[in-house]
């Protein structure tokens, strides 16, 4: 059971450090990116704000099937509800960047102090995204993010409203103490 959660768990962060590397490329399209963006009682993997709208971006890590279908076996069929890998369905994963959406967009509003809307993204590096239907959330598996991330619409903002968006946003990200290197006092 250890190993399992430990796979499940290092997935995970490889998931994130893949993401995030590919987003940190729309930088250079002048989006600005953060990472690891803390809430309330949880984190929002990664913010992607850029003229076309504020994006809260979910990383999910699955492992693959092996097998010698490696195409059928690795692609995921999202409806707009239902995300269909090649055993079992999920919808989890798009309920959580909904709701992780729904609460940057409530906080954005409290913070700049002007309603901003924020899209929901789901990423799922590694596997291949059949999409068959338009409705619901992008779900993306990370690949071409400077190509595709112009094309979504998540809310056109103005060069002022982005400015005070990202001073809020990077103030928040820049507030945390790192975790990994609190020492635990000793008792003594």
């Amino acid at each position: 059971k250890g190993f399992k959660e430990r796979r499940n768990w290092m997935l995970g962060l490889d998931a994130e450090l893949a993401v995030a590397q590919e987003l940190d490329v729309l930088m250079l399209d002048g989006y600005r990116v953060f990472h690891d963006f803390p809430a309330e009682n949880f984190n929002i993997d990664h913010i992607v704000i850029g003229k076309n709208g504020v994006f809260a971006v979910e990383t999910k890590g699955w492992p693959k099937p092996v097998s010698r279908e490696a195409r059928d076996q690795w692609t995921i069929v999202y409806d707009g509800r239902h995300l269909a890998f090649p055993r079992h369905k999920e919808t989890a994963p798009i309920e959580q960047a909904k709701r992780q959406a729904e609460w940057l967009a409530k906080w954005l509003a409290g913070a700049v102090g002007e309603r901003t809307a924020v899209a929901p993204v789901l990423m799922l590096p590694g596997w291949y995204i059949e999409r068959v239907s338009s409705d619901g959330m992008p779900v993306l598996n990370g690949k071409n993010s400077r190509k595709i991330f112009p094309t979504l619409r998540g809310g056109a903002i103005s060069e002022e409203h982005m400015r005070r968006i990202v001073f809020q946003v990077e103030a928040k990200c820049r507030d945390q103490k790192p975790q990994a290197y609190v020492e635990e006092k000793t008792r003594g």
